[in-house]
């Protein structure tokens, strides 16, 4: 039986999708504390009944958390071991959770990590793009005008990009995509470890036209991953590559649209400055 210096809370990670990634030990554990602080007491309450448990919970939530603290320490001080769950992967990965163990830990209290699934481990694990450095920014801002800003800021970045998208703005952040890294490469993991489990690689442009041919691309919650930017070094020696070969294209007739295109998608980058250039070497007196 615990005691307050064995009393632990368990940071729990469920499945995100089939139900046989969760571990041993996380099963033992729901069924052996004895209460579950759930995001959503309901989402949870179906994984229970699966496992053939029946555990108290109560809901801890974006909305209450801070509120929760109290209650939770109290039940660890009388020595009651309390299991922390989100409604899908590892709590705490843009989830509810850390100001609880955050504040739990300023006041000694033993936190114990139960690892198991993650959207964000498993979608870069099969995404084929570096996974030796990369940036998570969890949710983008909502609104377009801060979506696009919070790109902007790290579209200079050189490690692979993650975050997490809705199925009801992925649209929109492909649009931004396109917009900020232009061809650079993107893969969309959909739906992990569920019946229709999809990887969708290529540009952002190429990807909202496959959305637009099959709307059923859309559905389902997204890893958004992009190649991180080319080193500065490879980047300057692009523009003097790209300089040359907009003036070769130019030289033979191409148009300025076409020529910008070409040169995007051999040498990355965004159409519309490959545009500019190649317009500004067109006004450029020989």
């Amino acid at each position: 039986m615990s005691d307050a210096n064995t009393a632990s809370l368990y940071v729990v990670a469920t499945p995100i999708g089939n139900l046989e990634d969760l571990s041993p030990r996380a099963a033992r554990l729901l069924g052996e504390v004895a209460v579950i602080a759930a995001e959503d007491t309901r989402h949870t309450g179906r994984l229970l009944r699966h496992l053939g448990l029946s555990v108290p919970m109560l809901s801890l939530h974006e909305h209450n958390e801070v509120a929760r603290v109290e209650q939770l320490d109290a039940r660890l001080a009388a020595g009651e071991s309390i299991a922390l769950v989100s409604d899908a992967g590892t709590p705490l990965i843009s989830d509810p959770g850390f100001v609880l163990v955050r504040e739990l830990r300023a006041r000694g209290r033993r936190i114990v990590p139960v690892p198991g699934a993650c959207a964000l481990v498993a979608a870069l694990s099969a995404a084929g793009l570096p996974t030796d450095r990369f940036t998570f920014q969890g949710f983008l801002p909502a609104k377009g005008a801060g979506r696009r800003a919070r790109l902007e800021a790290l579209a200079t970045r050189e490690e692979t990009l993650v975050f997490y998208e809705s199925p009801h703005r992925i649209r929109d952040t492909l649009a931004d995509l396109a917009t900020v890294v232009g061809e650079r490469r993107l893969v969309l993991a959909r739906e992990l470890t569920k019946t229709f489990e999809t990887f969708l690689d290529g540009s952002a442009g190429e990807l909202l036209a496959r959305m637009e041919v099959d709307p059923d691309q859309a559905r389902g919650e997204f890893v958004v991953m992009v190649a991180g930017a080319a080193p500065r070094e490879e980047e300057e020696a692009s523009v003097v590559e790209g300089e040359a070969l907009l003036a070769a294209l130019l030289a033979e007739g191409v148009g300025v649209k076409q020529a910008a295109s070409v040169a995007a998608r051999v040498l990355g980058g965004a159409k519309k400055a490959w545009y500019a250039r190649a317009q500004a070497l067109k006004d450029t007196p020989c």
